[in-house]
């Protein structure tokens, strides 16, 4: 029986590098989509927070019911946006395995559907609170 490390090819130079860029481009997914589930707790619990403001200092002061309507839907923005941090986070995970396994082949090709989903997701999120912004004053 042969020693199972014979059958590995010794790791070039350049492949290394490339690994270690595939490991850093991961990286950086990773906080990305930390960052989006982090940011949609925020809006969650911070709508969790106006209703309870709501219930304690609302119906001693005038604010209209309207506004309190809206914190539901903040509740369910926040959510959507730590599920989907979730996913991009999934998302990374295949898309480093790929790309290492491509590496290792060398068949690398680069691809761009996760960079333009998440950039879609991005803009799209910008534009939606920015129209809900507006739409609250």
């Amino acid at each position: 029986m042969g020693d199972p490390t014979e059958n590995k090819k010794p790791a070039k130079v350049g492949d290394s590098k490339d690994h270690q860029a595939n490991e850093r481009t991961f990286l950086a997914w990773i906080r990305t989509s930390v960052g989006i589930m982090v940011f949609g707790f925020v809006v969650e619990k911070f709508s969790f927070f106006l209703k309870e403001l709501y219930h304690l200092v609302g119906k001693q002061s005038h604010i209209p019911k309207a506004t309190t309507s809206s914190y539901g839907s903040a509740s369910i923005i926040g959510i959507a946006l730590v599920a989907l941090g979730t996913m991009l986070a999934l998302g990374a995970i295949l898309r480093y395995k790929k790309v290492q396994r491509e590496i290792d082949e060398g068949t690398y090709r680069p691809s761009l559907v996760l960079d333009i989903f998440l950039a879609t997701i991005v803009l799209g999120t910008g534009i939606f609170f920015t129209i809900y912004m507006i739409a609250s004053l």
